[in-house]
Formats: C-alpha cells, sequence, structure tokens
C-alpha cells in the first residue's frame, strides 16, 4: 500500500496542476464492453484505479501498476499512448484540493487475482461502459466512458469523442 507525503502534495501544489495515471480496466461480456471500478478508500466512491508517476516507470507502466495494487488486475495496456483524459480535484484537507489531470489508459483485463494488496480496503465490480459513466462523479471521466466501444482487441473512444487534456 502507498502512503503519500506531506512534502509531495505541497510540491504538487506549487506546480499547478499534478498529473496521475489510470486505468481503464475492461472487458468483453455478451458482446458488450464493461469497465471494473473500484471504490475510493475515503468516500466509497466508484472510480478507477489510478496514482501519482512512478520513478523508472512509464505512465502506462504506472496505470498497469496501479491496476493491480488497487483491483488486482492482471492484464495489458492495449497502446503506449492514453485513452483520453479527465479532470478532478483530490482532496489533501477539508479546504485544501490539488488540481489534477488524469492520464488514461486501456487495459484489457486477463485475470482478476483474489489476493492483491489493497483487497481489505476497497470493492470492486463490473459495470457495463454506459451503467460505470453514470456512477463516477467526474464529468470529464464520465464522457470518456460514455464514448467507449471495442475495435477488434482494443477499446476505443467511439467517432465524435474528443481526447483532451
Amino acid at each position: 500500500m502507498k502512503q503519500s507525503t506531506s512534502d509531495q502534495f505541497d510540491t504538487l501544489q506549487s506546480m499547478g496542476d499534478a498529473t496521475q495515471n489510470a486505468a481503464l480496466c475492461w472487458r468483453m461480456h455478451r458482446g458488450r464492453v464493461q469497465v471494473l471500478l473500484i471504490t475510493s478508500r475515503d468516500t466509497g466512491r466508484w472510480i478507477m484505479p489510478k496514482g501519482w508517476p512512478m520513478a523508472g516507470k512509464t505512465a502506462a507502466e504506472t496505470a498497469v501498476t496501479e491496476a493491480w495494487e488497487e483491483a488486482g488486475v492482471q492484464g495489458e495496456v492495449d497502446a503506449a499512448a492514453p485513452l483520453g483524459f479527465y479532470r478532478y480535484d483530490k482532496l489533501r484537507l477539508p479546504d485544501a484540493a490539488i488540481p489534477c489531470v488524469v492520464s488514461v489508459f486501456a487495459l484489457r483485463v486477463a485475470r482478476l487475482a483474489d489476493k492483491f494488496p489493497e483487497r481489505k480496503q476497497r470493492q470492486r465490480k463490473w459495470f457495463d461502459a454506459q451503467k460505470a459513466a453514470r456512477k463516477v462523479a467526474e464529468p470529464d471521466l464520465r464522457g470518456l466512458l460514455a464514448r467507449l466501444s471495442s475495435k477488434g482487441q482494443k477499446l476505443v473512444c467511439a467517432p465524435g469523442g474528443k481526447k483532451r487534456a
């Protein structure tokens, strides 16, 4: 389990928007895209596995590591480039928020492990992509999830969807 330090947050706040990397964990089920969401440790809201950049790892590798630690996901990222981006405010204290831009990497799930580092701190559940879009709180993430479709073995945003930072 990772712990964030006070110095890490202070540095991020002084730099403006912070960067995080997320794994959009997905599978095909009965011809439809399903997305695995997990609960946050603090409020229990539905989110995707995500975290801060890790030294020595690419953004995609960081997303894969977060998916394992937070959800027990084993699989591969569909592409080295992000599927899309979303913004949210990371709450540090009741009165302090860090604006974050999250790069989202599509990760096709090969296996879900029963034992993983944060299994006692989170719940995980599969949702149809459209229902997942309704479950998350962040508007940009909601839009990204609503535009999902599968093309062959890769997850893509449907035509007309915009990738933006």
